[in-house]
This record gives C-alpha cells, sequence and structure tokens, in this order.
C-alpha cells in the first residue's frame, strides 16, 4: 500500500506531462498545460498529498517520505521559479546519491547500518546479512542516480519522463525481489530453530 502510494505522484507527473497544449476549463477559469512545468507543478501537490495521506494512515511522519518532499519541492520549485526543466531532471540523482551517501556513513557509524537501525525490530538477520543488505541498496541508489543523468542528458526531455516512470516502477521492483531472495534463507532458518525449540 505505501510503495503504491509513492507512486501515485510520478504517475500523476507523467500524465500531466502528455497533456502538454491542453486546455482544462472550470467555468471562466482555464488553464493550459505546458509539458514540464504543469507536471513539476502537479508533482510537488501531489507529493505533499502523499506525505499528508500516509502521516493520517501511519499515525506518525514518515522520513522517507518527508525527505522526498523537501526534495521534490526545492528541485520543483526551482524549476518552475527559473523555468528551466534541469533541476527536477537532477532531482532523482542527488537524492539517490544522498541516500547512498547516507547508506555508506551509517554504515561506519555505530554497531548497526542504516537498514538494521530501520528493520531491525522486525527482522532478526546475521551481521554478514545486514553488511549484504546495505551494499546491495547502497549500489541501487548508485545505480539509478547514474542511469538518470544518462538518460537526461542523452536522450530528449519526453523519453526522460517516461523513463522516470518505468525506472521508478522496474528498479524498486527489483530492489524488493533481490532483497527478499538474500533475505529468505535467514527467515526459513529462523522459523525452523523456533519450530525446534517448541517441539
Amino acid at each position: 500500500m505505501k510503495q503504491l502510494l509513492e507512486f501515485i505522484p510520478i504517475a500523476l507527473f507523467f500524465v500531466v506531462y502528455q497533456l502538454d497544449g491542453e486546455i482544462l476549463r472550470v467555468g471562466d477559469w482555464q488553464h493550459e498545460f505546458d509539458g514540464i512545468f504543469s507536471a513539476t507543478a502537479v508533482l510537488i501537490g501531489a507529493t505533499a498529498l502523499q506525505v499528508l495521506i500516509s502521516r493520517i494512515a501511519a499515525g506518525y511522519w514518515d522520513k522517507r517520505s518527508l525527505w522526498t518532499f523537501l526534495a521534490v519541492s526545492v528541485f520543483g520549485g526551482a524549476t518552475l521559479i527559473l523555468r528551466d526543466q534541469t533541476f527536477i531532471q537532477w532531482k532523482p540523482t542527488i537524492f539517490n546519491w544522498a541516500l547512498a551517501i547516507a547508506f555508506v556513513l551509517f554504515h561506519f557509524v555505530g554497531e548497526r547500518n542504516l537498514l538494521e537501525r530501520t528493520l531491525g525490530a522486525q527482522l532478526e538477520l546475521p551481521k554478514f546479512v545486514w553488511t549484504r543488505l546495505n551494499l546491495l541498496w547502497v549500489s541501487n541508489f548508485l545505480i539509478v542516480g547514474a542511469l538518470n543523468l544518462y538518460v537526461a542528458y542523452g536522450y530528449s526531455e519526453a523519453t526522460w519522463v517516461s523513463y522516470k516512470l518505468y525506472s521508478a516502477i522496474g528498479f524498486t521492483l527489483l530492489l524488493t525481489v533481490l532483497t527478499a531472495l538474500m533475505v529468505s534463507p535467514h527467515l526459513q532458518h529462523a522459523e525452523a530453530a523456533a519450530e525446534s525449540d517448541n517441539d
């Protein structure tokens, strides 16, 4: 549910971008969609709404959602104020690389890395698994950030907008599957150990 909610602003960004040149009329008011700028405005609003819905549903402010909203607001705001799409195109790269840096730094600060601090209450895994998961997530953030720049500067704006939608879904699914594959053998082992203790 939470991950699906996170894709809604990106999907709306994609949909509104496709409406470039169309005119929306409500009574006497009208608005002409102007490509990436209208899409960016919708992205900011939808991200704010997503954070608010997440807060109401979960009962607390999700830090990742707040950081995402901050990044979208800063880079999206700069795009709208300066009428330059470069800022919103750089947002995924800077956000992902900042996450990679945070995951690396927390690996060396304290006894637990960032993933273990976040998920350690729900999962009991050996230390080496937490280390491998951390490396997987750091690699994901670095690759996603680099590919975003490659597509933004190597292809058209329209291609980048499509890539933003499909890569967000694709990389999230891939990371989820790889994480599950790394974690599941240890969960099965823990369940087997718990059953043998009960016998």
